[in-house]
């Protein structure tokens, strides 16, 4: 096979055999793909945010929570890695699960994952309130309180993140060359931050390695510990996903048949060692394993073992990074909104299908996504809680989505069937069904763990069924609300007919 890089008339080629004309502008380069997924992830954000959760529900022996949900969601990362060898498009899990399990598997999986990535924008600019007041008090416009469950702080969390999402519709608004320089930007940025985060804690190390991920006995010995464990399972569940951002953007990205797989791939990778070493570098620099760890986290550590202008200057890389990875999130789901409106499978669809012929980039699905972001933020207003569980549910919701794509893969690979459309760019060859079947068992059994009504997670303030059991109704309603939209929109036409992408050996 040749490296030469392929032109851009042979990646429309490609996509008009997809059944679609490149509308979009191709000025994503492998870097930049690469910078989409990880920014998505976007340790430094993530796991700045969570890693007090997990701390708290299961004590430093959460860390070893980490690398199972890597095991799950780096197989699931390699279906989507050959996928997208095969259909380089943009709205890749709708565009995947469609031709893979028909059109109503599909549009349910559109569905899930555009809900999900606009909560997670939502929830994503919203952490804005947990950095930026800390490196400057003029960052606290409304009221003194900073902390993020407060009134004051819950209110200025919503102004913060509105104006965040603003910036980000601007800037995708205004051409994909310009987005992938700041998510580059933002990303090298990101990566040195981790760097110097890590290295500065492993400095201060108060305790080795092993101390640092032994179960301090406070959650339980043996199998009593179980509950525990699977609880704090939640933190690395809630970063490792996203990294199919990548792939979201295939048709602004050039030569996406090989960049978008090696992207997946790499993004998943690097965030896996770097978010490892943060939170191993955490636990052993921390002054105490106990109650201010679990609720300050590692911005506490740095705080507490660092200089005061070199830790507000760490935090000014981590909230470098949450704007990255706002971006990242908002132009993801835009193109899913996209390929969705340009099937005709969603209401104003022939508005929300149009690209700016200057730009090349779907100006109404981003301002639409930023519109509904900024609607889901207003929640937060006297209902920090809510907001909370919508956040945690926004999840679940993108698990599910996933697996409307590995479930109907692992299908066809046991009935002897397989891709045939496109080269061969990633073929998992004899390692597809047993990395398939990891990626959907352990997939189900994570939506299950991170749907589970835990009253900690979902109800910590206690008093309210309606919260714990929030992430089953929360699901159970947009559940209902997409059949019902879906039997507006299914009958439409607009959607090219799939590829025939299934060839059983006999038929080779």
């Amino acid at each position: 096979m040749s490296n030469d890089p392929v032109s851009s008339r042979e990646d429309a080629a490609t996509l008009e055999e997809l059944g679609y004309t490149q509308e979009l502008h191709r000025g994503i380069g492998s870097y930049a793909a690469f910078a989409s997924g990880f920014s998505f992830v976007s340790i430094l954000t993530t796991v700045f945010a969570f890693f007090p959760l997990g701390f708290a529900l299961g004590g430093p022996a959460f860390a070893w929570t980490w690398p199972i949900v890597f095991l799950c969601q780096f197989c699931v990362c390699l279906v989507f890695a050959e996928l997208s060898g095969k259909f380089p498009v943009a709205g890749a899990i709708y565009q995947w699960s469609r031709r893979l399990a028909g059109e109503t598997v599909g549009w349910f999986a559109g569905w899930f994952m555009l809900i999900g990535y606009i909560v997670s924008v939502a929830a994503l600019a919203i952490a804005m309130q947990t950095v930026l007041p800390p490196i400057w008090s003029g960052f606290q416009l409304i009221g003194t309180d900073s902390d993020p469950m407060s009134v004051d702080g819950a209110t200025n969390g919503i102004l913060l993140g509105s104006i965040t999402i603003a910036l980000c519709t601007i800037i995708s608004s205004a051409g994909v060359r310009l987005m992938g320089r700041i998510t580059v930007t933002g990303v090298t940025l990101e990566i040195i931050g981790v760097v110097l985060i890590v290295g500065a804690m492993f400095w201060h190390s108060q305790r080795g390695p092993a101390a640092a991920i032994a179960n301090d006995g406070s959650h339980g010995h043996g199998l009593g510990y179980v509950g525990a464990f699977l609880a704090s399972m939640l933190m690395a569940a809630y970063v490792m996903y996203g990294f199919d951002s990548a792939a979201e953007l295939s048709e602004e990205t050039r030569d996406p048949r090989r960049t978008a797989p090696k992207a997946i791939v790499n993004s998943l990778l690097v965030s896996f060692v770097g978010g490892g070493l943060m939170i191993l570098a955490a636990l052993m620099a921390a002054p105490s394993l106990g109650n201010d760890l679990a609720t300050g986290g590692i911005a506490w550590v740095i705080e507490s073992q660092l200089s005061t202008p070199l830790g507000k200057a760490l935090l000014g890389l981590v909230a470098v990074a949450m704007f990255s990875a706002t971006l990242a999130i908002q132009a993801s789901a835009s193109r899913v909104m996209f390929s969705m409106a340009r099937d005709n499978r969603l209401p104003f669809g022939k508005t929300l299908a149009k690209v700016n012929k200057r730009t090349g980039t779907p100006i109404a699905t981003g301002v639409a996504v930023s519109v509904l972001a900024i609607a889901v933020l207003l929640l937060n207003i006297g209902q920090a809680s809510v907001f909370a569980a919508i956040a945690s549910v926004s999840v679940v919701i993108v698990y599910i989505a996933y697996l409307m794509v590995t479930l109907p893969a692992l299908i066809h690979r046991l009935r002897g069937t397989k891709l045939s459309h496109g080269a061969p760019v990633m073929d998992l060859g004899r390692w597809g069904i047993p990395v398939n079947v990891v990626a959907v068992v352990m997939g189900g059994l994570l939506v299950v763990n991170i749907g589970w009504p835990r009253a900690e997670v979902y109800n910590p303030a206690g008093g309210s069924l309606f919260l714990q059991y929030f992430a089953v109704i929360f699901i159970a309603a947009i559940t209902v609300i997409g059949f019902l939209a879906h039997r507006v929109v299914r009958n439409r036409d607009g959607a090219p007919e799939p590829v025939d992408a299934l060839v059983s050996p006999r038929r080779k």
